[in-house]
């Protein structure tokens, strides 16, 4: 919606959410800038609530209930007078407002500085305009903890928070380390940019991990949210299923939502618009419909962007200098209104793209008017939105061609405004609307013949044609509305936090721990399954050199060292690997995954029979993948074969794994095998060994009253479904798991262990 590019940065909703807030705590929503703008005059305060975008879309939320919106109010501390300060606060409070009190200097190196010297141009591809200082990054940090103080200051535990853009991105982890169970949601407006691009970041990794405080974290389209998944996967190392991000006790979800405009605003104003008696319309819509009625073939074209180097202007400019020369018919036929909003006049690099439009608008307007015609109208200024429906509603063609935009909801805005459903929509592929508006004319802004062609078939388009197309985008924008933006936002925020809770109940908490303890130490004999890799040790890039510690080991020795307690070490790993660690040990171990089997310190024998005459077909497939992966290596077990890929880029690595699996599978039909995808790891293995067929088979020898097993992968699933249904059973990180618990990482599972020793 265009009133965004004249109110501050963050506005963009509409009302009816109450209904979907089903939690009991208030909700917090934080942006940069506060929903209501100060006027000082005479000592007096006057709060005026902002019109449009976020603003507008945010009220259900932000007074439909107990709710609180927090951010800076627009004015420096410099600003406000000291006698002034608390009638500021009153008059915020009176519109559920709380400001965060920023200086001049805080101002200059977090929004001017980082925010929009740093990773606006970054994150929009113009990695030349980047500036990577220190100093503006260390001031970005303490602006947000600022605003996160903010936050812990009012918020409860079953508050729920809403963060909104790039100017914060760090304020979700500091809000998240001090109060855990807030559940909180951060919502990017701008594109997220591709690995390469954002890898160039100096403090890329404590950006992401500022993020990953969120608990959902949203995006306009999948693309940007891909690209985020990618960067966490390859910087921060971290696991990542589907739109799951896995971090430490958390389950961060990552999804798209697309931004919605208030299309009965547009639409309703257009109608109004249409109505009007010709006295009642404004100056520029006078002056707009004489100039088509003096030459009912002329044709305006309309654009209307802020003044910033994403949208494009100056390459519009020369695309339609290249279109009047390719197409000279429509030399005093056509006219290009350019709508430049001033933004961020400060910025030397915005000073700079002023003067280039200026002379270019200039030169064009020069070399090819004439006496009755001026190819191009440029307006450097804002306008009253009874002047844009004029603009919309009076112009055949909208043509926005920004190189890189996080959504463009002018296009959604034009497109409303249409009520005959006449007007052609020309469209950057380049901006996020090109995702949900493919009945428009989609371009690429750095491809000037097809832009002029585009042009072209939009002036000569037939009204039927228009008609069409624009009847399809109409009703998937009053469908897919602001309003659905938000309510679509806050039920997936709510839903997480339903699933958060559903998790928390498998948790192995201090309140189940005591009675597994009280079980454990009441038992006459007892048994205790331990996974090794991922499980009592961290993975290792290379699976070697992942030897047991001496705490480990003591560990191990006090557990064994019980009465009527037995333990085994179950393990994907070799028999000859073990030896060298365990076995002077005389601990019971499986390996292989239950190949073989070994207790009280006896040699290794044959649990299961098996064969590895296959492994002759399997071997040159491993090795071929290895040669094409770098990073990847074969490690030859007795009898199974296991490709590594932990050290490969983790994308590359992910799409090497699915190919191997889709060749495997076909492979290995007809040859009773079966493919175990580990962590960073396929093993191929007979079909009748696993975990679950050996512990049950051990099981079978006493009569245990207390089984307890604990592993990390999906290796250790056969385990946690054979065993029988009394047995405790936990899995190492939050997945999907038949285990009835889980611990967060090896360390919880090291401090567990070492409670049945106390």
């Amino acid at each position: 919606m265009f009133l965004s590019l004249f109110l501050p940065k963050f506005r963009k909703i509409k009302p009816k959410l109450v209904k979907y807030l089903h939690f009991m705590g208030k909700t917090i929503i934080i942006s940069n800038r506060l929903p209501v703008q100060l006027q000082i005059s005479n000592g007096t305060i006057t709060a005026i609530p902002s019109v449009g975008g976020l603003a507008t879309g945010m009220k259900s939320v932000h007074s439909g209930g107990d709710s609180l919106w927090i951010g800076w109010s627009g004015l420096t501390d410099e600003d406000i007078p000291d006698e002034l300060a608390p009638k500021i606060d009153q008059a915020l409070a009176e519109h559920g407002s709380s400001k965060v009190g920023l200086t001049a200097e805080e101002v200059d190196g977090f929004y001017y500085g980082f925010s929009n010297r740093t990773i606006w141009p970054l994150f929009h591809y113009f990695l030349e305009y980047a500036e990577f200082e220190l100093n503006s990054w260390n001031t970005y940090k303490a602006v947000n903890q600022k605003f996160a103080d903010a936050i812990l200051k009012e918020a409860d535990d079953d508050d729920t928070i809403w963060i909104h853009d790039y100017q914060l991105m760090l304020v979700p982890q500091m809000v998240k380390e001090k109060k855990p169970d807030l559940s909180i949601g951060f919502f990017l407006h701008i594109p997220f940019p591709s690995f390469e691009i954002f890898r160039t970041l100096p403090w890329r990794e404590e950006v992401l991990l500022g993020l990953l405080g969120a608990d959902l974290i949203g995006f306009h389209i999948y693309d940007y949210e891909r690209h985020f998944l990618s960067s966490v996967r390859r910087l921060l190392g971290l696991e990542v299923s589907f739109n799951d991000i896995y971090i430490n006790d958390r389950v961060v979800k990552v999804d798209s939502f697309p931004m919605g405009i208030d299309y009965k605003k547009f639409n309703g104003a257009a109608k109004k618009n249409k109505e009007n008696k010709v006295e009642q319309q404004s100056e520029l819509l006078q002056r707009l419909n004489k100039h088509k009625e003096s030459d009912p073939e002329a044709r305006f074209i309309l654009s209307i962007d802020r003044l910033d180097y994403s949208k494009g202007i100056a390459k519009r400019l020369n695309a339609f200098e290249y279109f009047l020369n390719k197409y000279p018919q429509y030399k005093e036929k056509v006219r290009l209104i350019i709508l430049a909003v001033p933004s961020r006049s400060n910025v030397p690099q915005y000073q700079l793209l002023k003067k280039e439009i200026d002379e270019l608008v200039g030169r064009i307007n020069g070399e090819l008017s004439t006496v009755s015609w001026t190819p191009i109208w440029y307006f450097y200024r804002s306008m009253p939105f009874e002047n844009l429906i004029d603009l919309y509603t009076s112009c055949d063609i909208a043509w926005l061609m920004p190189i890189r935009d996080g959504m463009n909801l002018v296009a959604k805005e034009y497109i409303a405004s249409r009520i005959d459903k006449t007007g052609v929509l020309i469209l950057s592929e380049m901006a996020g609307s090109a995702n949900e508006m493919n009945e428009s004319l989609l371009i690429n802004p750095n491809n000037f013949e097809q832009i002029a062609d585009a042009l072209f078939q939009a002036i000569n388009m037939p009204i039927e044609e228009q008609q069409e197309r624009n009847s399809h985008l109409q009703r998937r924008l009053q469908r897919y509305n602001v309003e659905k933006w938000a309510n679509s936002f806050m039920n997936s925020l709510n839903a997480q936090k339903d699933r958060d809770a559903e998790n928390i109940s498998k948790q192995l908490t201090e309140h189940r721990l005591v009675s597994i303890l009280s079980d454990y130490y009441k038992a006459k004999k007892r048994i205790l399954f331990l996974d090794y890799d991922g499980t009592l040790a961290d993975f290792h890039a290379d699976p070697q050199k992942a030897g047991p510690d001496k705490e480990l080991y003591h560990l191990l020795d006090d557990i064994s060292a019980q009465k009527n307690t037995e333990l085994y070490l179950v393990s994907g790993r070799d028999k000859d690997t073990f030896i060298k660690w365990f076995l002077p040990k005389k601990y019971n171990m499986i390996v292989e995954h239950g190949v073989w089997i070994s207790q009280n310190g006896e040699n290794f024998r044959m649990l299961e029979n098996v064969k590895n005459n296959w492994m002759e077909k399997i071997r040159p497939v491993l090795e071929s993948f290895v040669d094409r992966t770098p990073g990847s290596f074969i490690e030859e077990k007795n009898y199974s074969l296991a490709w590594h890929y932990r050290k490969t880029d983790p994308d590359f690595g992910n799409l090497r794994a699915t190919e191997l699996n889709t060749v495997l599978t076909s492979l290995i039909a007809n040859d009773d095998l079966s493919v175990l995808n580990g962590n960073k790891v396929m093993e191929i293995k007979s079909s009748n060994v696993n975990k679950g067929r050996a512990t049950v088979r051990v099981l079978g020898e006493y009569d245990y009253d207390f089984v307890f097993a604990i592993g990390d992968d999906w290796t250790d699933e056969f385990m946690f479904q054979e065993l029988p249904k009394s047995s405790v059973t936990v899995k190492v990180g939050r997945q999907k798991t038949a285990a009835k618990y889980y611990v967060e990482n090896t360390q919880k599972v090291r401090a567990l262990l070492k409670r049945f020793t106390d």
